[in-house]
């Protein structure tokens, strides 16, 4: 029996520059994938499989500020939807917090990589096993189990490391962590070790690794042995690697979801209408008759 994860890291630190003009005062989180939050999708994900905790990473204070104002009840606003008899609009604001589900914060002070944001957590996260999503990918399963879910499950089985994959041509896979030794069963990928983006010439796989991560709390003591990456940043994907070296399980899986990807605003924009159109079937047709006035 494997001990189950109880807390998720969610980094949010960093300037969010490839979203600007939007994100010059509102974070990225903030930003909308079908009229929800970005950032909510990830919390309502954690829900799911009944987490304890979430470690927000930040970077500043402002930041900080908005993420505890919006996990946070705010009883002036739940009065006024009261008093107007809006029940629909009080459901909606009262599933933005999950029940039971505690918030928490941690600094990380210097750009340092996303190996190095997970680090700041390991006071908050104790002894516990743990789970990191990257809050711009967006998982969505509109027919059954989300990506935590079905990682969950193979977590269950399995233990040690498990994370979400993909399969990617050669173009595409240099820019992920890729999965060494892989062996392919169904939709779980048995793996060796992980690299991250490696060069064109020595590419282990085509089987790249997106996140989220169901980890051990071993990782947090590996961490503080990676050195800086290619790309001068304490990677997440190097301690995996580090740690499937002295023989830690790691296990890929390829997940029954969709991805959209939010880290700029073209893909914000693609994810937006790709969603919309997915889960509302009166947009289709309205998309229908815009799309006449273009012929290209």
């Amino acid at each position: 029996m494997h001990k189950k994860p109880e807390v998720c890291i969610l980094p949010v630190a960093g300037l969010s520059t490839r979203n600007l003009p939007s994100t010059k005062a509102l974070h990225k989180g903030f930003l909308t994938l079908d009229s929800k939050p970005i950032i909510q999708y990830a919390v309502d994900a954690c829900r799911e499989i009944g987490i304890k905790e979430i470690v927000f990473i930040y970077s500043d204070q402002s930041c900080k500020h908005l993420f505890e104002s919006h996990f946070s009840k705010n009883e002036w606003l739940e009065n006024h939807l009261k008093e107007k008899n809006k029940s629909e609009l009080l459901e909606v604001l009262d599933e933005v917090i999950p029940h039971g589900m505690k918030f928490s914060f941690a600094e990380q002070k210097e750009p340092k990589g996303n190996g190095h944001a997970v680090l700041m957590a390991k006071e908050i996260v104790g002894d516990r096993n743990f789970i990191v999503m990257w809050p711009d990918d967006v998982y969505v399963n509109l027919k059954g189990e989300g990506v935590l879910k079905q990682l969950l499950n193979v977590y269950e089985k399995f233990g040690g490391i498990v994370e979400n994959t993909s399969e990617f041509p050669d173009s595409e896979i240099v820019r992920y962590g890729v999965l060494v030794g892989a062996q392919k069963e169904g939709n779980i990928i048995h793996a060796s070790g992980l690299v991250e983006k490696p060069a064109r010439d020595k590419i282990p796989s085509n089987f790249g690794v997106l996140g989220p991560y169901i980890l051990p709390n071993e990782i947090m003591g590996i961490l503080p042995e990676v050195t800086k990456g290619t790309n001068g940043e304490i990677n997440l994907a190097d301690a995996l690697g580090l740690a499937a070296q002295r023989g830690m399980k790691m296990t890929g899986v390829i997940c029954d979801v969709e991805r959209f990807d939010c880290g700029t605003n073209e893909e914000l924009a693609k994810a937006n209408l790709k969603l919309s159109l997915e889960r509302h079937q009166e947009l289709r047709k309205l998309a229908r008759e815009v799309l006449k006035d273009y012929k290209d």
